[in-house]
């Protein structure tokens, strides 16, 4: 990729979401001196209307935890200098695998799916996340959540309103294998392993990935390695659409510039 300068940061989409997503977050850390790339998942690379639309798509139903991280990590290897990568759901594990693999300067991980083996328990998350998991139906069909389904494990706390923007804006179909894979040794991470600083942020009212299962994620790290942990009050799994999303990137944007 041309003209990209040391500070650059790569944008990871989470799951069940379009990269539409990091629009305003884009265009904050663009007037705040960065050069922002935020490359689409594999066969997401069109609005979520049309990505609706082609429901149920057998590549999107395809697609593996394994399979995205390369595709990142082969995107960031061709940058010219490490950038920092800022990620959201499954893109904020993936942070935390890219990582591991010495692939970036620095890494933010937005309530992130928290890595193999670091679990807890809450009612709302296995609410959330059951029907996302798409036990006991086929793979070979990806899923499409519904407007309720979205309501609680996305938006959960926002006006009505508001929420029915948001799915009909930015929700789009997804692999049940992806959330899968999730569970499985492709989302190891060596918690005692040197790695550049790395933040990790959670939302109180966050139903689908709960504080608490981020704040264990925090915790697992063992190694001298910064890393550092912030819980925002008021924040659901929307985090990077609420109202309050500058905050958010402010308080991030700091952090940056300070490591």
């Amino acid at each position: 990729m041309k003209n990209t300068s040391p500070k650059t940061i790569v944008f990871i989409t989470g799951a069940f979401v379009a990269s539409t997503c990091w629009d305003e977050w884009t265009s904050f850390f663009e007037n705040n001196g960065y050069q922002c790339i935020v490359p689409p998942w594999p066969n997401k690379d069109a609005p979520a209307d049309v990505l609706r639309r082609r429901y149920p798509d057998p590549e999107v139903a395809a697609m593996r935890l394994s399979t995205l991280t390369e595709y990142f990590a082969n995107i960031i290897t061709r940058l010219p200098d490490k950038p920092i990568i800022i990620g959201h759901s499954m893109g904020g594990l993936i942070v935390q695998l890219l990582l591991q693999r010495d692939l970036a300067k620095a890494g933010v991980a937005i309530h992130p799916v928290a890595p193999q083996g670091v679990i807890t328990f809450s009612f709302s998350m296995l609410r959330a996340v059951w029907g996302l998991l798409g036990f006991f139906t086929s793979v070979k069909k990806s899923f499409m959540m519904s407007f309720d389904q979205w309501k609680f494990a996305f938006t959960n706390g926002m006006p009505e309103k508001l929420q029915k923007e948001g799915y009909e804006r930015y929700a789009i179909p997804e692999s049940k294998l992806i959330s899968r894979d999730g569970l499985t040794s492709v989302a190891h991470v060596d918690f005692k392993k040197v790695h550049a600083p790395l933040l990790i942020t959670s939302g109180s009212d966050d139903h689908l990935v709960p504080a608490k299962l981020n704040y264990a994620n925090y915790k697992k790290y063992k190694s001298l390695s910064k890393t550092d942990y912030k819980e925002f009050k008021g924040r659901n799994h929307f985090v990077l659409g609420q109202p309050t999303w500058k905050e958010d990137a402010t308080y991030i944007l700091n952090w940056i510039n300070g490591n």
